[in-house]
């Protein structure tokens, strides 16, 4: 019987403890995972979609707000992603494929148990793409668009420094290659590892 009331004890005592203050400090990490990319035409009358692996590496810092956190963060990263529209597009150049991508932003957090916290993230965003045709008649153009990422995440602290994270993230791009491409959008969802200093 006491065995039986300790165990509930420790039980209720972790289950009513509170979150624990969340760390902060300076981080590195790097991240992988998937992506998808949607292209639209200037004009909106056509799209174009794909699929890709993506990967990167992250710095930031966090300051600690007890249970909360809010914090900046920049990463760089690259995908492969190649969207080509339909022969109806009828443009000089009918393929764009991704390159770099580099973002800078804000985060803020929450823990919810102890080793375990929720964010929320937003900020600018630049992705490096090639203009080209499935030819090879004309050169390439070699373009950056800008735009805006916002997204969410779980990061879990693991033994020693380490901590893990999955996030989810949506980027959005305005003129992509003024002449013949529009707006372009990516999802991204992506697991990392990082290291807290």
């Amino acid at each position: 019987m006491r065995n039986l009331l300790a165990t509930v004890a420790i039980a209720a005592a972790f289950t009513a403890a509170p979150a624990m203050a969340q760390e902060g400090g300076l981080y590195v990490g790097v991240l992988a995972g998937y992506e998808g990319i949607d292209v639209d035409s200037a004009d909106g009358a056509v799209s174009a979609d794909a699929d890709s692996s993506v990967y990167g590496a992250t710095i930031g810092y966090d300051l600690s707000l007890g249970n909360a956190f809010v914090g900046v963060e920049g990463e760089i990263a690259k995908s492969d992603s190649t969207a080509t529209f339909p022969d109806s597009f009828g443009a000089a150049r009918e393929s764009l494929s991704s390159d770099a991508q580099y973002y800078v932003g804000a985060r803020v957090g929450v823990a919810l148990t102890p080793g375990i916290a929720a964010y929320g993230k937003i900020g600018y965003t630049s992705i490096d793409v090639n203009a080209f045709t499935e030819s090879g008649s004309l050169a390439e153009l070699e373009e950056n668009a800008s735009g805006l990422r916002y997204g969410a995440g779980v990061q879990v602290a693991l033994p020693g420094p380490l901590e893990a994270r999955v996030e989810y993230r949506r980027s959005e791009y305005d003129a992509v290659d003024g002449t013949d491409f529009g707006d372009a959008a990516s999802d991204q969802l992506v697991a990392g590892i990082g290291l807290r200093f």
